[in-house]
């Protein structure tokens, strides 16, 4: 049994907020430690951290929008906006692994560094793993932010669709 309410409100109306900030806040701090190794040793273990907190709260959402999805009429707007929800835990595991993976890189690699004659071997060796490591790091962070705004896009489409007027009630002037 998951959290379904908090003080009244579906839970999945609330999670859902952290989720759109935490997944493309994630993302763009995977790219930029993957791109700048400055970045990467200033963001240090805050990087695994950020996307495993973001990865944990994916499930929440998700448990918590199953839920509300019961509680609510069905219609073809709610189960695509649940079928799309589903697919957002895939790209969650890819940015945790990747920025897991990237934090111990690095930190191997400046812990090697320190223990070799110079910084020349660090950075012949780093740069195609570097390389590599961006463009992964921005196919997955371009793909979770992607998902995230068709998420929601379908999630505002279905919860919005006939809940206002294009134009102005006149007791509201």
């Amino acid at each position: 049994m998951g959290l379904d309410l908090i003080n009244g409100v579906p839970a999945h109306v609330l999670f859902v907020h952290v989720v759109v900030v935490l997944i493309p806040l994630t993302a763009l701090a995977l790219v930029l430690c993957a791109i700048w190794p400055s970045a990467m040793r200033r963001f240090g273990l805050a990087l695994p951290v950020l996307a495993l907190v973001a990865l944990v709260c994916v499930p929440l959402t998700t448990d918590a929008g199953e839920w509300l999805e019961r509680h609510v009429g069905s219609n073809a707007l709610v189960r695509r906006h649940a079928e799309l929800g589903d697919e957002l835990l895939p790209w969650s595991i890819a940015l945790f692994l990747v920025a897991a993976a990237l934090w111990w890189t690095y930190r191997r690699a400046d812990n090697r560094a320190a223990e070799a004659t110079g910084p020349t071997t660090r950075n012949a060796v780093a740069t195609p793993l570097r390389i590599a490591a961006s463009v992964l790091s921005l196919v997955i962070g371009v793909g979770a932010g992607v998902q995230v705004y068709r998420i929601g896009d379908s999630g505002a489409k279905a919860a919005w669709h006939d809940g206002y007027s294009a134009t102005a009630h006149p007791d509201h002037g």
